[in-house]
C-alpha cells in the first residue's frame, strides 16, 4: 500500500481507496515501525538482540469464510489467525501487511472491514505498514512481523519424552458452528436454536493468545496454534520431535454446546475441528505451577490435558477405565 503524492486518483481509485481506509492520520506509533506506508518498502526496527518472526495467512472467500460473513469480524479474523502464529512462536507484533483483492471498491464494506482489522490491530500495538490492493475476487493475506529473544521461540520440535501437555481454552466450538452454517443434519438436530448466534463468534472472531505466548516463552518446550483440529496440529509436534503423545479424554475442556451431541461427533469437533486458534503446548512436569502463573497472569484459562510419550507418531485418546484408543492425527487438508 504505497499511494504516490504526486498522484491525484479520481474518488474511488485505488490509492484513494488505500488513503481512506488504511492509511490512519493518528495511528499508534511504536519505535518498530521506523517507515510504513507510504513507500516501496516498510522499515521495522527489532529491538536489540531480538529475532525476527514472521509469518502470512491468506483469507479466500468461500474457503475460509462464508460470502455473508460481517466485514468487521472478517477484518478481526484476517489479523487474529496471524497474532495467533506469533504466539504460538512465543513472539511480540512489531506490524503487519496486508494484501487485499476485492471483487468492487465498496466504501461500506471496507469502512467495516477496516474498523475490525483496527480495533484487534491497536489492542495489541501491532501497525499496519504495507501492502496493496487490487480487483479479483475477495482474497486476503497478511504478512505480521513479531520479536523475540534468540533461543525463547516455542518451536514444533521442541517437545521432550514425559512433557506435560496443555490447552489453553475450549476447542470444537468453531468446528460445530461451520456445521450448523451447513445446514449438516446432525448438528441441526443436537443443537439449542440460539446455539448458532453463540458459536459463529468463536467461528469468525477468535481470541488470539498473544500474552499467553509470550509469557510462555523460554517456559514452555513446544507450541502450536490450532488452526486444522487439535489431533492434527499436535500430530506436527510429534512429527516434528520425534515423539507421541497420550490425551485424557476426561481432562478435555468440553464446551457446553458439545454435551449434546451424539459421543462421534463430540470427538469429531474436539479432536478435529478446525479454526480454534488456541494455543497447544508441551512443558516440563517441575514447570507446573510457572504454568498457571502464566496463565493467570495473562488471563488465559489452560487445562493440562495429557503427556508427551516415548515412540514417534502415535497418539493415543485415554477414555473411561483408562480404555486407549489409537487417534489419527489428521488435519484439515486443502489439497486432500
Amino acid at each position: 500500500m504505497k499511494p504516490r503524492e504526486d498522484a491525484a486518483p479520481a474518488p474511488g481509485a485505488e490509492f484513494d481507496l488505500i488513503r481512506r481506509h488504511f492509511q490512519r492520520a493518528e495511528a499508534p506509533t511504536t519505535p518498530a515501525v521506523a517507515l510504513g506506508i507510504g513507500d516501496d518498502c516498510a522499515l521495522l526496527q527489532p529491538s536489540p538482540g531480538h529475532q525476527l518472526a514472521i509469518s502470512s495467512d491468506m483469507l479466500v472467500e468461500g474457503v475460509h469464510f462464508f460470502h455473508d460473513v460481517v466485514p468487521e469480524a472478517l477484518g478481526h479474523k484476517a489479523l487474529a489467525v496471524n497474532l495467533s502464529d506469533l504466539a504460538a512462536m512465543g513472539a511480540r507484533p512489531l506490524g503487519f501487511t496486508l494484501a487485499l483483492a476485492l471483487p468492487r471498491a465498496d466504501d461500506a464494506w471496507l469502512a467495516a472491514f477496516s474498523r475490525g482489522l483496527f480495533a484487534l490491530a491497536d489492542a495489541h500495538a501491532c501497525p499496519l505498514v504495507g501492502g496493496d490492493t487490487t480487483r479479483g475476487p475477495l482474497n486476503l493475506c497478511i504478512t505480521i512481523f513479531g520479536e523475540l529473544r534468540p533461543g525463547q521461540a516455542l518451536r514444533r520440535d521442541a517437545a521432550q519424552v514425559g512433557d506435560d501437555l496443555y490447552l489453553s481454552g475450549l476447542v470444537g466450538e468453531a468446528r460445530l458452528a461451520l456445521e450448523l452454517l451447513r445446514g449438516t443434519p446432525w448438528a441441526t438436530a443436537h443443537s439449542a436454536p440460539d446455539a448458532l448466534s453463540r458459536l459463529r463468534e468463536r467461528l469468525e472472531r477468535p481470541t488470539p493468545r498473544v500474552a499467553l505466548g509470550q509469557a510462555l516463552a523460554g517456559l514452555a518446550h513446544a507450541a502450536i496454534d490450532l488452526s486444522d483440529g487439535l489431533a492434527g496440529d499436535l500430530g506436527h509436534i510429534l512429527r516434528a520431535s520425534g515423539a507421541g503423545a497420550e490425551i485424557e479424554l476426561d481432562a478435555l475442556p468440553l464446551p457446553p454446546d458439545l454435551v449434546r451431541l451424539p459421543e462421534a461427533q463430540r470427538l469429531e469437533c474436539l479432536l478435529h475441528g478446525g479454526d480454534d486458534y488456541e494455543l497447544l503446548f508441551t512443558a516440563a512436569p517441575d514447570a507446573r505451577e510457572q504454568v498457571l502463573a502464566a496463565a493467570r497472569d495473562s488471563q488465559t484459562p489452560v487445562q493440562r490435558i495429557g503427556r508427551i510419550t516415548a515412540g514417534a507418531g502415535p497418539l493415543r485418546l485415554i477414555g473411561p477405565q483408562g480404555r486407549t484408543v489409537a487417534v489419527p492425527t489428521r488435519g484439515f487438508d486443502h489439497f486432500a
